[in-house]
């Protein structure tokens, strides 16, 4: 996700609302229509029919979504503090690592079955449509620059991730199948991340650079998240974090924002070649640990935001028509915004408006856009 930044990445975060009986495709740009740990499903907390959601992972779905939508509003102030730039790097470097990681993880069981596809299309694909168009549209009407054509292959900002998921997901057989899933994702990301030709199209280098990350996730187990609920990894988490900031103040002025974004090869970045694989193992290595310490502070009881963890998807897609409104109507101009009273105002604010944007009543407005009926388009009855 970026700004131009383009992530938000997303994150994911954080798709559309699942049937019960098959947790694919995801509600949010994080995958998952959270579940038991056994058996994802999409039913909500304390819903009838014999299904509960795990709160641990509606939870750290909100909580991935506001930091997604933080460092979004923060992107236009980071020139004017070193400390929002050290933590716009921390927060980036582990928001959507753990989006995709949960993708990953609640993918596990998606085995190209009817079903499953009619999902994948209408709670991915169909948004996307959706959301590219409405985008376009937007930039066009209120941005300050000219704006493409409207391309399908070309996903504008955040709607990169909906290409990314659905790709993933289709390629889910695949790397249940093959021996060696991971280090086969690491060498595809670190050969996107030498090639600089490869090109726009549908965001492929973010779709390679990123993932290493969903292939980890479909790789997990309960059992390694269970891991993460001991004493240890939550004593251990905030200064693991507060290590990450730390090294993140060393290197905000030092390192280009974009090798987080992970949508230019080495060469588009003026960097050698060499340094992409560099970068790319050590950029996953440090993911992974804050991703942990992240996901290892997330409660793991039904708090007040556990239910807004399903709507996740609207606060993702929608909360960009905020902050690029913010952004084009000139808000960020004045002195103000880039004081420290300015910084935590346009803070609460983002935070406010994404919470907002995952509650049921705006779930249900744009139900058309992020989870739309379309059992009208398929024929016949779907098999497994």
């Amino acid at each position: 996700m970026h700004h131009d930044p383009a992530e938000s990445g997303q994150l994911s975060a954080v798709p559309a609302d699942p049937a019960a009986r098959h947790p694919l495709p995801p509600e949010s740009p994080a995958g998952p229509g959270p579940a038991k740990e056994a058996r994802p499903t999409a039913e909500p907390v304390g819903a009838g029919r014999g299904k509960v959601r795990d709160p641990f992972f509606d939870n750290a779905k909100y909580l991935a979504i506001v930091l997604v939508a933080l460092a979004h509003s923060w992107e236009p102030l980071l020139a004017s503090s070193r400390p929002l730039r050290a933590l716009y790097l921390t927060v980036y470097a582990f928001h959507m690592p753990a989006f995709i990681i949960i993708s990953g993880y609640f993918s596990r069981t998606f085995t190209l079955g009817a079903p499953q596809v009619r999902k994948l299309i209408t709670g991915v694909a169909v948004p996307y449509v959706i959301f590219q168009y409405a985008y376009t549209l937007f930039a066009r009407l209120a941005g300050p620059d000219p704006v493409p054509t409207w391309s399908v292959l070309d996903p504008w900002w955040l709607n990169w991730f909906l290409v990314a998921l659905f790709v993933w997901r289709l390629t889910t057989p695949l790397w249940r199948l093959v021996r060696w899933p991971l280090p086969l994702a690491l060498a595809l990301a670190t050969l996107g991340s030498v090639s600089p030709d490869i090109g726009a199209d549908l965001d492929l280098q973010r779709v390679l650079q990123f993932l290493p990350y969903f292939v980890l996730g479909l790789l997990l187990h309960p059992r390694h998240f269970t891991l993460l609920a001991h004493k240890w990894p939550k004593i251990v988490a905030a200064p693991v974090l507060l290590t990450g900031f730390g090294v993140a103040w060393w290197l905000a002025p030092r390192m280009p924002y974009a090798w987080l974004y992970h949508r230019e090869s080495a060469q588009d970045l003026g960097a050698p070649w060499w340094s992409g694989p560099l970068m790319t193992f050590t950029l996953l290595a440090a993911s992974l640990v804050l991703t942990a310490a992240f996901l290892a502070l997330v409660p793991r009881r039904t708090t007040w935001f556990t239910r807004l963890g399903a709507g996740t998807l609207g606060g993702y897609l929608l909360h960009g028509f905020l902050i690029k409104a913010a952004d084009w109507g000139g808000w960020y101009g004045g002195a103000f915004a880039h004081s420290a009273p300015g910084t935590l105002l346009f803070s609460a604010g983002a935070g406010l408006a994404v919470t907002l944007l995952c509650t049921p009543p705006v779930r249900r407005a744009f139900r058309w856009a992020l989870e739309p009926r379309l059992g009208w388009a398929f024929g016949g009855t779907p098999r497994t």
